[in-house]
């Protein structure tokens, strides 16, 4: 059956029919749905680990004991998992290993915007990017081939707009692949630098035979058209050129994008007028392509920032420019804002009050750090706001005045090792934790305290105050954030003490189907001053209208937090002007 998927969906297919046994993943945009699609074949063992590092190792470990595995992260996921990842180069595999890691030219979800690519350089590890979602399902098959046959590990790198496009893909059978035997052999899987050094030899060895396959694989292509230009490319940046330049073009589409074939690329530019290198972000093929002693233009003409568009490359190339139709309205900007009704806006709104400093850290609740609440002042990657927060305090004795804010997926992905940090070495900080019984930012995926496996299954669920006492933690406070007065005071105690503190600030996200919304509020005109309360929050419902706040009732939830800030009771169920 041929039918439209997402690449996301067509990696999942191709895992399927692959014989994939064992997945391990941790959500990260743009690479969730692969986990969240392949949980749904039964033949598949799929799960959510707790970080990204946890899921390499699972997988890893189902491999060394025969059976196909994979694991899906975004690229600062890769950075969490690279410990395991580069040992695994030198350990090999005994079932077919991938390792899957999707990039985000753009930053469309992402606090950087990292290029993959040099990780398999790094690690001298074959790695393959596809540039549809066909592609997805038939080179994630490739993948396996080349895992066991090389004995390796295999990155698979994707972009958001592959993983996010859709394109036609027939669906096959599954191949049911047996379990390898489990050998013991400690000189290929102990490594310690009695056995590790001989297995660098391997690594060398196996690069240079991937070297030789990268030559004549399918994988690695040319498509000859006008021969006054030429193009290396893969992944995304393949459909830019093809829908740029069309038949003006011959084309050298890479597959296996490390090692790359340096023979092919040499007989490929001695054949073509002008060669150019097309490739987002860093320049990675150019290096090696001018390395060889190539002539080629690259990002001489092309940005290292953000994505391209098939406009970008024909003016580039071509000198076209693209029409654009511009109207003269000036139209307002839409910043993303939490949800109406999101738990963490209370909390945020007492941060802001009080101005205290909030080392921050990575999901939804990141947007705290927006106007009107500009409640954060730092965020650099998953479970740094509680660690930054105890250098912080150490560095300017500010205890009373600073706080760390962390999700509860990400405190189980790597608070935790902070936190316990914190009470290992006499810290004297107070960190907040987020609960909303979700990993919100990705789209609603269980983790370890919901109480819920990848596949729905009930599992007895972890209590965040129990491992915070566990972690030498004396004073542990549950607060509801919707309660802004509550918020306040236990805020205010917390940061007086002397000890070390958490507060988990507990309501389940609003749009959990779980959570039942309560009747939208209204505003009754007549008792409104236009104090502008009700604004501070920042809530996407609240607006002026004719002078005066006016809610939404199509965007309100009903959850009252507007109206225990509004000094007037202007703000309730009932008195208010329907629009």
């Amino acid at each position: 059956m041929k039918r439209l998927m997402l690449g996301n969906e067509a990696v999942a297919r191709g895992l399927y029919e692959a014989g994939c046994r064992v997945i391990s993943s941790y959500p990260g945009t743009p690479s969730t749905e692969i986990s969240e699609y392949a949980s749904k074949y039964e033949e598949i063992y799929a799960e959510w680990a707790p970080n990204e590092k946890v899921a390499a190792e699972v997988a890893l470990g189902a491999s060394f004991g025969g059976a196909r595995s994979f694991c899906a992260m975004k690229h600062v996921g890769l950075n969490v998992a690279a410990d395991p990842l580069f040992t695994s180069s030198y350990t090999g595999v005994n079932g077919g290993m991938i390792y899957t890691v999707a990039d985000d030219p753009g930053m469309h979800s992402s606090q950087n915007e990292q290029d993959s690519r040099h990780y398999a350089v790094a690690a001298k590890l074959p790695m393959l990017e596809p540039s549809d979602s066909l592609e997805c399902r038939d080179f994630i098959k490739e993948a396996y081939e080349i895992s066991e046959k090389f004995d390796t590990p295999v990155l698979f790198r994707l972009s958001t707009r592959v993983s996010h496009s859709q394109s036609i893909v027939e669906e096959g059978p599954r191949e049911e692949v047996p379990l390898k035997n489990y050998v013991k052999n400690p000189q290929k899987y102990v490594m310690m630098p009695a056995f590790a050094k001989s297995r660098h030899e391997t690594v060398e060895q196996r690069l240079e035979a991937l070297s030789r396959f990268a030559e004549s694989t399918g994988l690695n292509r040319v498509e000859w058209a006008s021969k006054k230009i030429g193009v290396i490319c893969s992944g995304i940046a393949y459909q830019y050129v093809k829908e740029a330049l069309g038949e003006q073009a011959s084309i050298l589409k890479l597959g296996l994008i490390h090692p790359l074939p340096q023979k092919l690329m040499q007989d490929f530019a001695s054949q073509v007028d002008k060669l150019y290198v097309i490739e987002e972000l860093d320049d990675v093929f150019e290096t090696q392509v001018k390395k060889l002693g190539i002539s080629c233009e690259g990002k001489a003409l092309f940005t290292k920032l953000g994505e391209y568009s098939p406009q970008m490359i024909a003016k580039s190339i071509l000198g076209q420019e693209t029409e654009w139709v511009n109207f003269d309205e000036a139209v307002p900007a839409r910043p993303p804002a939490m949800c109406p009704g999101c738990p963490h806006r209370g909390l945020y709104y007492v941060l802001s009050k009080l101005g205290v400093m909030v080392s921050g850290d990575i999901g939804c609740y990141t947007l705290g750090a927006a106007a009107p609440l500009n409640a954060m002042d730092s965020c650099v990657c998953m479970g740094a706001s509680v660690s930054a927060l105890h250098g912080f305090n150490k560095a300017r004795n500010m205890p009373g005045q600073s706080v760390a804010v962390i999700g509860d997926s990400t405190f189980m992905h790597s608070g935790i090792t902070g936190l316990i940090n914190i009470g290992y070495n006499k810290g004297n900080s107070t960190v907040i934790i987020l609960d909303n019984r979700i990993t919100g930012m990705t789209g609603h995926q269980q983790n370890p305290t919901t109480g819920k496996t990848l596949k729905g299954e009930e599992v007895p669920q972890i209590q965040l105050e129990a491992v915070c006492r566990a972690a030498g933690i004396n004073r542990v406070t549950v607060v509801d954030p919707y309660n802004v007065a509550q918020v306040e005071a236990i805020l205010k105690e917390e940061l007086a003490s002397p000890q070390p503190s958490v507060i988990i600030s507990r309501r389940p996200c609003v749009l959990l189907k779980s959570v039942r919304k309560q009747e939208p509020l209204f505003v009754d005109a007549k008792k409104c001053r236009t104090c502008k309360a009700c604004l501070k929050i920042g809530c996407p419902a609240i607006h002026i209208e004719g002078g005066k706040a006016a809610i939404d009732p199509t965007l309100c939830v009903g959850c009252g937090l507007c109206a225990s800030l509004c000094p007037f009771h202007a703000i309730g169920a009932q008195g208010g002007t329907k629009k």
